[in-house]
């Protein structure tokens, strides 16, 4: 009986090549009608969901191939999940070449969209919000992606996650361009993946701005290939609200851009100013692990043709009064870790600038550094090509 009444809630419209539009109104009953809809949504289906607010109280999963999820627009469809029972995610998507826009999920007790094993993914026009403001049980990630290929991130906006407002991981193939993330520990993070290109973006008033990771002991390893251009990075000034443990607890107020563990980077025509600690930081990763296969090192890191705001005036790192005092009131905007051997790795900073080096050996704690200004000269290898998606997930946006 339920899912014959899921199926009478939902108005089906069919199209002359088969597919149809599955329209959800808002209103009593929005979590059983929006997840009957989803569930018997076919391949080519629209599910199109109409303006106003749906009362939620249980996440939404999509496991179905070649479906759009619409709404009216982000500001105009919003997805609450104030009332949540479970932890989970709001929306899960798991199956392919699946396109999410023009909608708002708000206060999810989890992520907020998240997507696993779906390739061809197009996130677009979408709001993730805790409206709350920055707290440690908000969710973790607002848009987050994993475990893919070919994902296109544009014109999303983000605020409010406990790790990472947009996130990409484990995944190759990826463009993350004309979006927004304020207000998060990490704005926008590219993490275990290769091929990226990040460019176009907004990332301010988070911890940090955009953080290129790659970790130990995840099913993918060897992230690189990644090209961070033309972002305004500024004001990155939020506390860090990341609950205890978590790796981006660690990451420092006032970071503009952080690459850590990664190979062949770009970071590049950038706008970076007003970010506390450091405006580009590159670093080894720090803590202890047993995973044989991990690189812990940054290599072929190139940082060029940045425009540099004031950056560096608060830093949070140990004998941060000396070493303000040591440059005059702030320090440099680059700070490279010191782990390893700079032009072996192919590290690269021509922006005219400074550069810190700490002087750490790879795991050493930060209470050894010996900081003093250094010259990054590597030779990186040949830049990433640029990251082309297939013409039919670039139609989707349009």
């Amino acid at each position: 009986m339920i899912r014959i009444a899921m199926l009478c809630a939902a108005t089906l419209i069919a199209s002359p090549a088969g597919a149809r539009t599955i329209t959800v109104a808002a209103g009593p009953g929005a979590q059983e009608r929006l997840q009957g809809a989803l569930l018997d949504a076919k391949p080519g289906d629209v599910v199109a969901m109409g303006e106003g607010r749906f009362n939620l109280t249980d996440g939404l999963s999509l496991d179905v191939p070649r479906v759009t999820l619409r709404g009216a627009g982000r500001d105009k469809t919003v997805l609450s999940f104030k009332g949540q029972l479970g932890a989970g995610e709001g929306l899960l998507v798991t199956s392919d070449d699946v396109v999410l826009r023009g909608f708002a999920v708000e206060d999810t007790r989890g992520d907020g969209i998240k997507s696993k094993g779906a390739n061809r993914i197009v996130y677009t026009d979408l709001r993730v919000e805790w409206t709350g403001g920055p707290k440690e049980t908000n969710g973790a990630y607002g848009v987050y992606p994993v475990s893919s290929a070919q994902v296109l991130i544009d014109g999303v906006i983000v605020k409010g996650a406990s790790d990472a407002g947009i996130y990409v991981g484990q995944s190759e193939q990826i463009i993350v361009r004309n979006s927004m993330a304020s207000g998060n520990v990490a704005g926008i993070e590219i993490e275990n993946s290769r091929h990226a290109d990040v460019f176009h973006n907004n990332a301010t008033h988070n911890t940090g701005g955009i953080l290129v990771f790659d970790l130990p002991n995840l099913p993918r390893l060897g992230g690189g290939d990644v090209r961070v251009f033309e972002n305004n990075v500024v004001d990155n000034d939020q506390v860090n609200f990341a609950p205890k443990g978590n790796i981006v607890a660690t990451v420092r107020r006032g970071t503009g851009v952080l690459v850590m563990a990664n190979d062949n980077v770009r970071v590049t025509r950038n706008n970076l100013s007003g970010n506390a600690t450091a405006n580009v930081m590159i670093v080894s990763y720090r803590n202890s692990f047993t995973d044989t296969k991990y690189n812990p090192l940054p290599r072929g890191v190139a940082v060029y043709e940045n425009n540099h705001g004031r950056a560096g005036y608060d830093p949070q790192l140990p004998g941060a009064d000396m070493l303000k005092a040591a440059f005059g009131g702030t320090i440099p905007p680059v700070l490279w870790d010191g782990a390893g051997d700079a032009k072996a790795l192919g590290l690269s900073v021509t922006d005219p600038v400074k550069v810190l080096g700490m002087g750490l050996a790879q795991g050493a704690p930060m209470e050894t550094a010996h900081p003093g200004l250094v010259v990054l000269n590597g030779a990186p290898p040949a830049a990433p090509a640029p990251v082309v998606l297939p013409a039919s997930m670039e139609a989707a946006v349009k």
